[in-house]
């Protein structure tokens, strides 16, 4: 399918490093590689880690900039920001007006984070970041809320990574590993994205990240399976859409 004249700008806001290639590697990489500005924030680990290197490298295959780090601490791994409140724990006007001053220092018109389960494992910093993010697109457009985080700025449209219940077969490999399988009513979803001819950066995005390769983590799952099942994995990427903004004011759609 032909790319649109204008492709707007993409900022992903997801929990952990790896999150944002297993969950929007392909959207990344086709927004980049049609010319649109492309950056993640991230909201666990600090750059110093080795997680956090990672980040980088796997952000610089999708061609979405320097990592952008909230510096918390995961909900299970404490030593991944020293010093810092666990995410789940973090002063919610904190950690939103963090967030916020990223939306308006890069001015998405689509911003991406994961859906209300916390995509299929449902782990809680992949919940917490959904609420957070859905909050700080809201907030980011109103001049009176966080002041300090800088000019508002309204992204246009908010996209949720989600597994539609018809995308259960191919996730079966998944399943039998022990993954938890939350997915949605195949009518909530609104935006499906065959991925496929970015799927060999995708999957050297996901590779990045050796420290979840390494512990078997879904990442080192999927160095495991076959390729062919791999490859049904991960070369469609299914979001539920919700505007934050008439329609009628751009081009604010993924492309799909």
């Amino acid at each position: 399918m032909s790319m649109p004249m204008s492709v707007p700008s993409l900022l992903g806001v997801f929990a952990h490093p790896d999150d944002e290639a297993l969950f929007s590697g392909g959207v990344l990489a086709r927004h980049a590689a049609a010319g649109a500005r492309t950056a993640v924030v991230t909201a666990t680990w600090t750059p110093d880690t080795r997680r956090g290197a990672e980040l980088a490298e796997a952000l610089r295959i999708l061609g979405a900039g320097e990592p952008r780090m909230l510096g918390y601490a995961d909900d299970r791994v404490p030593h991944s920001a020293p010093g810092s409140p666990r995410l789940c724990a973090a002063p919610l006007d904190e950690a939103v007006g963090r967030l916020v001053a990223h939306i308006r220092r890069f001015r998405p018109r689509i911003v991406i984070t994961h859906d209300a389960y916390g995509g299929l494992t449902g782990h809680p910093d992949h919940v917490h970041t959904h609420r957070l993010t859905t909050l700080a697109v809201q907030a980011a457009g109103l001049e009176r809320l966080y002041p300090d985080a800088g000019a508002p700025w309204q992204p246009s449209a908010l996209y949720l990574a989600t597994h539609p219940h018809s995308a259960l077969d191919a996730l079966g490999e998944l399943a039998r590993a022990g993954k938890g399988m939350n997915t949605v009513p195949d009518e909530r979803v609104t935006a499906t994205v065959d991925v496929s001819p970015w799927l060999e950066r995708k999957w050297a995005a996901v590779l990045a990240h050796r420290t979840e390769v390494e512990r078997g983590a879904v990442p080192g799952l999927l160095a495991g399976f076959p390729r062919a099942v791999r490859e049904r994995i991960l070369s469609t990427e299914w979001y539920i859409r919700q505007d934050t903004v008439s329609r009628g004011s751009g081009q604010t759609e993924l492309t799909v």
